[in-house]
């Protein structure tokens, strides 16, 4: 069955286009229509190529829908925290799972502050960086963490686990294969905001990760198309991006063994995503792809601290950035008061990037940020901290910019944004409204219908 959908809003023009299985076959004025067509009013809406969310984490943002918030706004104090997991409940694997977990709400958490905040279950909370775990005590025994490799496992003096566990989130994945998350819930999620595509970003995705996310898109549960950074190889029907790379501030490489990593990489005639955070990071990064030499699609993972004096460097390198400007709405109020003063002028830059010639694409880094793409486009926009304060004003950005970032293809991201034409994927979102309404005030609530390869989803 083919489908018609009359009178929508695209590029400007208003237009009927006709699908036919996964392809848009016809777009033009007043087409006639046909026996088989399910015919669609679009009522003066804009129809747009479906979003694709260019950093996500699948499988802990599915985790995440039923997971404990820990940390501010949810939760603000230790008697908040100390509550709120006494009301909370243990998933199906016996486990209270909490997120979101920052230090202003009750300092640093080892497995003795969490025995004392909840005792009755083993309890894990993932540090809103989502580089680091921290677990109680009955958390520790389910884990066997003392006999556990050191890599990762922060000890007291004694020896003994403090419960704190650095970049552990595949050891917990081997460790708790148990626990399989509600991915169609997370996919239904994006779905209403209009994404029809994602790129997951999880480092060195393991072989049972990897065979759930499969597993999930073949049968349906994920509708939305899914490449993936951390697979070694293409594991149908998802598809690999470029190699994650993971720059740890805490431990980062000598320069020659991350020259070795991204030749060897590029050997497979294969891009590399570096994850960078920091200054130190960023330049460290800079220098590695200039020794390793470049090769197209290689790209730079939140550019969270991207100094000025290197955007024309970073241009002349032709990368992409993958950035996530709602952190400054989310995470600004701390951004003001834990980052260096120095960074604050380079924080999550947008505008200047573009300025400068760099492509950059928008994303959420859910769990870590909100999957909302149309809250990160007004944070773009706005570039205001959740009490009101204005962070880095001059890295605003038209709205119809983000939104193009999240239209380039998940192979190009900050690239040319894809169209609805004749010949394009049918991966497509109807607004209830013109397309200049919703970027007048971007919410998702202007999100109507969702179509992924041709069918509604």
């Amino acid at each position: 069955m083919s489908v018609l959908i009359r009178g929508a809003e695209v590029d400007g023009r208003h237009v009927d286009v006709r699908l036919n299985g996964p392809r848009v076959v016809e777009v033009g004025r007043q087409l006639s229509w046909r026996l088989n067509d399910e015919l669609v009013d679009a009522r003066g809406g804009a129809l747009l190529p479906g979003l694709h969310d260019h950093h996500v984490h699948v499988l802990a943002s599915a985790a995440a829908v039923t997971s404990v918030r820990c940390g501010p706004p949810d939760v603000r104090d230790e008697r908040e925290l100390a509550r709120t997991l006494a009301r909370a409940s243990p998933g199906p694997d016996g486990w209270l799972r909490g997120i979101d977990y920052h230090e202003s709400v009750a300092g640093r958490l080892d497995r003795y502050r969490l025995d004392a905040l909840a005792p009755e279950h083993p309890v894990r909370v993932q540090h809103r960086t989502g580089a680091l775990w921290v677990v109680n005590s009955a958390g520790v025994r389910r884990l066997r963490l003392e006999d556990a490799p050191s890599f990762g496992v922060d000890r007291a003096a004694d020896g003994q686990p403090t419960g704190r566990l650095w970049r552990w989130d595949a050891e917990l994945r081997e460790r708790l294969t148990s626990s399989v998350p509600d991915v169609g819930r997370f996919a239904d999620l994006l779905a209403g905001f209009g994404v029809t595509g994602m790129t997951d970003a999880t480092p060195r995705l393991s072989a049972s990760s990897a065979a759930v996310l499969a597993e999930a898109v073949g049968r349906g549960k994920i509708p939305q198309h899914v490449v993936a950074l951390g697979l070694d190889a293409a594991l149908p029907p998802i598809s690999t991006g470029p190699w994650k790379i993971v720059l740890d501030d805490a431990a980062l490489p000598p320069l020659e063994d991350l020259v070795v990593e991204i030749r060897d990489v590029h050997e497979d005639h294969r891009a590399v995503a570096i994850h960078v955070v920091t200054r130190a990071s960023f330049v460290l990064a800079l220098a590695a792809l200039d020794a390793a030499g470049p090769l197209a699609g290689d790209r730079l993972e939140h550019g969270a601290v991207i100094p000025a004096e290197c955007l024309a460097q970073l241009a002349a390198r032709d990368l992409a950035v993958v950035t996530q400007p709602i952190f400054v709405h989310q995470r600004g109020d701390e951004y003001l008061q834990e980052v260096p003063k120095s960074d604050l002028p380079d924080l999550f830059r947008y505008a200047s990037l573009v300025a400068a010639g760099v492509r950059v694409a928008p994303s959420s880094d859910t769990p870590y940020g909100d999957p909302d793409p149309w809250k990160a486009i007004a944070a773009a926009r706005d570039r205001m901290t959740r009490s009101g304060i204005e962070l880095g004003i001059e890295e605003r950005i038209a709205p119809a910019t983000v939104l193009a970032g999240y239209l380039s293809r998940a192979d190009d991201p900050g690239g040319p944004a894809r169209t609805v034409s004749a010949g394009a994927e049918a991966d497509l979102c109807l607004l209830h409204v013109p397309l200049a309404v919703a970027l007048a005030s971007p919410e998702a609530a202007a999100v109507r219908a969702v179509v992924r390869d041709g069918a509604w989803l």
